[in-house]
């Protein structure tokens, strides 16, 4: 691990368990997960460490601790498990496997000759569920759920045939099965057909089928759903009658329960690899989906002294596949423009069948991706794809061949307008924003959302359809709409008081708030902050465009010199922003070329005359109380428990201060919630004032 400081580590430390705790809910309590798993493996690896090179650290909610998530609120009644459900720690390469066993070896004091058998089996990716039997009968079922506590899915799985409900008579008088509920292929396709021809929602994958369907509160929908189970192993056991994994194992099937086809006892590490590579051949044709192999001595007496780390068994390891790749051909590129005016080229391909998934399409990020691969239409390419995500490519088989390089085009495909790259960015972007259509309709929701206008009434249903209907084309027309009222009382579900509370909300923010209105307006770079430093400065919002021309000029006519290094440069651009703009501090040149690049549109220009022509901002004026911290440099870090960030910065402008986002020698005063890390770190090494939240509290109530 490269170097990095003890408050950097806290803090990683600290986003990483914030991070992991959220995917966690959203694949274990919601199943919906937002991110791929090898994206999450990443986040639990750079967890483990941090938490190896500084120990100390590691926090009471990481990751490390925790198995799945807490069971969320559900019409299920929870269930406590015996014996704790655990998770597994992975691997990802043969190294990683290696040091497994020889942590084992040295664990149990063996030497390097003594044999220690070892099952392999893939893991099948599914929702994990106990099932308990007395006396034979199986009396419960409960999914995994943080591990110590799960959801009773009992009346559900009595409609999966892979389970039984009665075992044979000699079994131990309680015995509890553990395995995986899963969807096949085949069957999730099914269903997703089903589901689309009803109109229903479709799932995203067949994990995420089996979950929801063995989730169900009316165990009727269950019964109707294709599931099946496999078992992996077993939890509380009044007795287990085998001495070792296989054994177990294959009297569970004896006993009637589903087990991986593949199951199987290695005797070294090139066996385990073998193994590893024999069922990963064939995972593409496999009628289930799998990402791994699970690793697990054989002898229960070796699994019993070597017990359990805090979330996972050490006699266990899973050992993860890469993402799947295949090769396809490049038909096509097509540029799709984003709600901030990104263009991001899209690649459309031949289709292929991925991890049991047809893909059409592929992102190529943006015009440096597309430069480093050299993509062209009728290219020989590489793909994987990890999970259910748009894949990537990996490889050009045929850059060499001559053909014509891929042009990134220099206007909007949706607008015409200019699209270019700001200086250090690779993302190219539209310059046409509010007259844009890909940008139109997200840029008029932003403009009345709660930090800009806050126009009650209007949210995004209502603007998507006077956008469809023609009558919002621009955010002045928004200020039109008194003369569409009957109109609006025509369309279903408007009656004349929700006409009339909409029209009275917009006619309340004739006289808006400057700062708002040009943070509306969405200008990149052009934030909550940057409009109020603006409008301090300039007072009359319409010296916004003025001072944008004059800095178009001045940027025509002073453009770097062939000797002058791009720092001076630099530099003389930031003063003369400054200058024009007349704002201090953080404000820059990258805000001002922003400006100047908005207003240089035509379209941008009538948008602009067209909106003040219907609203009339009164002179920014801030009021600004006599306090121990006026003219001076405020920072916020850490949590603030008693109020928001937003609202702790407008105190500190109300009070002559300038709310800043970093700490440096200019700063005066640093206020350090819970989780101060490197901010408060930094204020410290350059002897700034720090206090806490009830510090800056009493100096607001003091100034009054």
């Amino acid at each position: 691990m490269n170097k990095i400081l003890e408050a950097d580590a806290a803090n990683e430390l600290m986003r990483l368990a914030r991070q992991i705790a959220k995917h966690d809910k959203l694949y274990h309590a919601q199943d919906n997960p937002e991110i791929t798993d090898q994206e999450y493996d990443a986040l639990v690896r750079r967890n483990r460490e941090l938490e190896e090179a500084f120990p100390h650290l590691i926090r009471p909610d990481s990751p490390s601790q925790k198995v799945g998530h807490e069971v969320a609120a559900s019409p299920l009644a929870k269930v406590t498990h015996e014996q704790r459900m655990m998770s597994l720690d992975n691997a990802f390469n043969r190294e990683e496997v290696e040091e497994w066993t020889h942590r084992i070896r040295r664990f149990l004091s063996l030497n390097a000759d003594d044999p220690v058998a070892i099952t392999a089996e893939d893991k099948i990716d599914g929702l994990s569920c106990s099932l308990r039997y007395e006396n034979g009968a199986l009396v419960r079922a409960a999914t995994r759920g943080d591990g110590q506590v799960g959801e009773d899915v009992t009346p559900n799985v009595r409609h999966i045939a892979d389970i039984p409900q009665q075992l044979p008579e000699d079994v131990p008088e309680v015995f509890e099965v553990r395995g995986e509920v899963y969807m096949s292929k085949a069957d999730f396709a099914a269903i997703n057909a089903a589901q689309e021809e009803a109109g229903g929602k479709l799932f995203a994958n067949p994990r995420n089928a089996a979950a929801g369907s063995l989730r169900q509160k009316d165990a009727s929908v269950t019964a109707k759903r294709p599931l099946k189970f496999w078992a992996y192993g077993w939890g509380a056991a009044s007795h287990v009658p085998c001495e070792t994994q296989n054994e177990m194992m294959r009297m569970l099937e004896s006993w009637g329960f589903p087990l991986s086809p593949f199951l199987t006892v290695t005797g070294d590490v090139d066996a385990m690899i073998a193994h590893y590579d024999k069922i990963g051949r064939q995972r593409p044709d496999l009628g289930y989906d799998i990402d791994g192999v699970v690793y697990k001595v054989d002898r229960l007496d070796y699994q019993q002294r070597l017990g359990f780390v805090a979330k996972a068994p050490r006699w266990a390891l899973a050992h993860k596949f890469p993402a799947e790749r295949a090769e396809t051909t490049l038909e096509a590129i097509d540029i799709q423009v984003g709600r901030t005016g990104k263009l991001t080229p899209v690649g459309r391909l031949a289709p292929v069948l991925v991890g049991g998934v047809t893909v059409t399409n592929v992102t190529l990020h943006n015009r440096d991706e597309i430069e480093r691969l050299g993509v062209r239409p009728g290219d020989r390419i590489v793909i994987q794809r990890a999970g259910d995500v748009i894949p990537q490519v990996v490889k050009n088989l045929t850059r060499d061949t001559a053909r014509d390089p891929y042009l990134f085009p220099d206007k909007c495909p949706e607008c015409d307008s200019e699209a270019v790259a700001e200086e250090g960015e690779v993302d190219v972007r539209c310059t046409g924003g509010l007259i844009c259509p890909a940008q139109r309709t997200q840029r008029l929701e932003h403009f009345v959302s709660r930090k800009a206008l806050d126009i009650d009434g209007f949210g995004s249903k209502t603007i998507a359809q006077f956008f469809a209907l023609g009558w919002l084309e621009s955010p002045a027309d928004i200020f039109r709409l008194d003369t569409r009222r009957e109109d609006i009382l025509a369309l279903e579900g408007w009656q004349d008081k929700s006409v009339d509370n909409l029209l009275a909300a917009v006619d309340s923010k004739r006289a808006p708030d400057a700062a708002r209105l040009l943070f509306g307006l969405g200008i990149r770079h052009v934030g909550e902050v940057t409009a109020r430093d603006l409008m301090k400065s300039l007072g009359d919002v319409a010296e916004i465009k003025t001072a944008a021309e004059k800095f178009a000029e001045y940027r025509a006519a002073n453009p770097q010199g062939a000797e002058e290094k791009a720092s001076p440069f630099k530099a003389r651009m930031d003063q003369a922003a400054k200058d024009i703009f007349g704002v201090t501090d953080q404000f820059g040149v990258t805000v001002a070329h922003s400006l100047a690049d908005f207003f240089h549109e035509p379209h941008n220009v009538k948008v602009w005359d067209g909106l003040l022509e219907q609203v009339s901002p009164p002179r920014y004026e801030v009021e600004t109380l006599d306090s121990p911290v006026a003219g001076k440099t405020v920072v916020f870090t850490g949590k603030l428990e008693t109020m928001s960030r937003d609202e702790a910065k407008a105190q500190a402008e109300r009070l002559g201060a300038k709310a800043s986002g970093s700490v440096s020698a200019k700063t005066d005063l640093l206020v350090a919630g819970p989780g101060a890390g490197s901010k408060l770190k930094k204020a410290q090494e350059l002897g700034i004032e720090t206090t806490d939240e009830a510090g800056w509290a009493k100096i607001v109530e003091e100034a009054g």
